[in-house]
């Protein structure tokens, strides 16, 4: 009898989507460059030295746009983000005090930079459950948090496996039905688990009269257990925008969120989420409170599992003193850098290639892995797959040799993506960002070099996010932070660059 072996199920056939215009120009540098061909043209008909006179500053404005990075950037992108720093530390911004004796109106401790506009507001769900929903009122967006235990993928077989991730993908395609939805995320946070919660289990069982040796041993385990053990928490934000129309007031969103959240739990569960709940507003707050402060992690825990609660409040959930540098974000007890996706995987991986990046870290205090998700209507991805098709079958037969290969190997995926969305599949734009928090600057080399090697074995390519680590170190927060709301110029605007 012959028993035939599992096989392991892979994935992937993601795709950066095709820039219009001439190479790396862009939209933007073409229109450039043939606007100025236009008026060169014409400046030709009255001299030469004027057409030179005149083509020299479209040279200068359109060149810039042909030199990028790795992951796409030109070089006004990279001026324009150097050029913002210098503005924000000349103006004082990168330091921040809060408390009584601040500057701050108030006196309390409000999370700052990104945060520094977001109010937190309750509802209760249909089955009587609280959950908390963050306004943004900048940008007028509302965002809800969710909490899950997913089920481990160890002694778990392929087949399974194989079924959550098809799960998990309807789940996110049903998202880009979700109305005014303007995008999601799956932050998975890890850190070593500091034992109250094994003590909190174990101690108060103890009966006086039992064996010393029984005592003995149940004290060593809690005594011993929790440093080799990691306190791991998986979260997902919906990030929800109003409809056109009147302004809606604060209560009608909440009202209209707490219908939609019973039908979002099921999908998670369904999708191997385990056991899913919405956070109330006073648990959002502890959660940020922790992250700017982690030597507090512990303190947070006993009194909720002492009192059932801790009575903290959005209000005070910042830190009380923060300092941003170029390469790293000081703030109470620790201090964090942030790494943004440049390259995901090329070809196909299996389930676990995130499983590394995801375990606990030695020599890290807190480390979150954030996955940033773009639904797209289908209209919209209709026109993308399409788009992208036809880019793709133009350049497999314009090219040769070995070049060919990798073309041809674009058109089959392209192919597949525009089947897939003709019979239902979403189309979801998708980036990932990390952020390890370690307790002093000394340390932050050396968490560099577990980065490097995490990201190494992904197959992934990540860099620091630089000049601009204390909004990456908020958007890693499962607060509902997107990073392409967030921008000056529109999302469109910024892709046609």
């Amino acid at each position: 009898m012959s028993v035939e072996a599992a096989v392991e199920p892979t994935y992937g056939n993601w795709r950066r989507p095709r820039r219009a215009g001439l190479g790396p120009l862009g939209l933007v540098g073409t229109v450039g460059v043939f606007g100025g061909l236009v008026v060169v043209l014409f400046a030709s008909m009255i001299s030469l030295t004027a057409a030179v006179v005149v083509g020299i500053p479209f040279v200068v404005l359109v060149a810039p746009m042909a030199v990028r990075t790795q992951d796409g950037r030109n070089v006004y992108q990279l001026m324009s983000l150097r050029v913002g720093w210098s503005q924000r530390k000349s103006r004082g911004e990168h330091l921040y005090v809060s408390g009584p004796l601040s500057a701050r109106p108030g006196g309390r401790f409000r999370p700052p930079g990104l945060l520094t506009r977001v109010s937190a507001l309750e509802g209760r769900d249909g089955y009587d459950r609280a959950f908390g929903v963050l306004h943004h009122k900048g940008r007028n967006l509302y965002t809800i948090v969710l909490r899950c235990e997913p089920d481990g993928g160890s002694l778990v077989d392929p087949d399974q496996v194989d079924t959550w991730v098809a799960l998990w993908g309807e789940w996110l395609a049903r998202l880009a039905h979700e109305p005014a939805l303007r995008g999601a995320s799956v932050v998975v946070e890890t850190a070593p688990d500091p034992g109250t919660r094994l003590a909190n289990e174990i101690l108060p069982r103890l009966t006086p009269d039992a064996p010393a040796a029984a005592r003995a041993v149940m004290e060593e385990v809690v005594n011993d257990y929790p440093s080799a053990s990691s306190e791991m928490n998986s979260y997902i934000t919906l990030t929800y925008g109003t409809s056109g129309g009147p302004r809606r007031d604060p209560e009608d969103v909440v009202a209209d969120l707490a219908i939609r959240v019973p039908s979002l739990l099921t999908g998670l569960v369904s999708a191997g989420g385990g056991v899913a709940e919405p956070l109330s507003a006073e648990q959002i707050a502890e959660m940020v409170r922790v992250a700017y402060d982690p030597a507090c992690a512990s303190e947070v825990l006993n009194v909720r599992a002492e009192h059932g609660h801790t009575g903290l409040e959005w209000e005070d959930a910042g830190p009380v003193a923060a300092v941003e540098s170029v390469d790293a974000y000081h703030h109470d007890s620790g201090v964090s850098r942030t790494w943004l996706l440049t390259l995901a995987p090329r070809g196909t991986v299996r389930a676990s290639v995130l499983r590394t990046m995801l375990d606990a870290s030695d020599g890290t205090r807190r480390k979150r892995v954030a996955l940033l998700y773009r639904p797209l209507d289908p209209a919209t991805s209709a026109r993308i797959v399409e788009s992208d098709r036809r880019t793709a079958q133009f350049m497999a037969t314009s090219k040769r040799g070995m070049v060919q290969a990798r073309a041809s190997a674009e058109v089959r995926a392209a192919e597949q993506a525009a089947a897939e969305e003709a019979t239902g599949a979403g189309l979801v734009e998708f980036s990932l960002m990390l952020t390890v928090t370690v307790d002093t600057p000394n340390q932050l080399d050396d968490a560099s070099v577990v980065v490097r090697n995490m990201t190494g074995s992904s197959r992934i390519a990540m860099r620091p996010a630089n000049r601009m680590q204390a909004a990456a170190f908020s958007c890693t927060l499962p607060v509902g932070i997107l990073p392409w709301e967030q921008t000056l110029l529109p999302h469109e605007l910024q892709e046609a660059m």
